[in-house]
């Protein structure tokens, strides 16, 4: 077939987002873009206890997180892993934040820019050119992890 649809690397989706109202906003919008979401956690310790147990293809995470632990701890924590990181946060990205994610996509965003996001983040994990999206910004290669966990 001609037009065929690429196949995702990114399927199951965690969200970890400490502010309600966002966390349930993309927990239904990934749901309906077609992503199985893993769960929706808001803390550094649940998601590494899901980690442990879970197949997760791509972490969606603020860098402020309840608790003691941010977002940060968490990226380290998932690069360990081999489990890719985006960050979606309206505040800066640390430098050294940048090594351990894919990119960052800023907040406030639309439905439209969380989609563009996600399909420019499975094109990287493919290994494809991809050119930065509207309120998305992508580190260097090598950056975030892969998508094998």
């Amino acid at each position: 077939m001609l037009f065929r649809k690429r196949k995702r690397i990114v399927k199951r989706i965690l969200i970890v987002e400490d502010e309600p109202l966002t966390a349930f906003d993309n927990e239904v919008m990934l749901a309906d873009f077609g992503y199985e979401v893993v769960a929706t956690l808001d803390s550094f310790g649940s998601a590494i206890e899901l980690l442990d147990g879970q197949e997760v293809h791509l972490i969606l995470s603020d860098l402020r997180l309840s608790g003691r632990r941010s977002g940060f701890d968490l990226a380290r924590a998932a690069k360990l892993r081999g489990i890719p990181v985006l960050f979606s946060t309206g505040h800066d990205v640390p430098e050294e934040a940048k090594l351990l994610a894919l990119g960052c996509l800023k907040k406030p965003y639309t439905e439209r820019q969380l989609k563009d996001a996600l399909e420019k983040v499975d094109l990287v994990l493919a290994g494809k050119p991809v050119e930065s999206a509207k309120g998305l910004e992508l580190y260097p290669p090598g950056a975030g992890g892969s998508a094998e966990g």
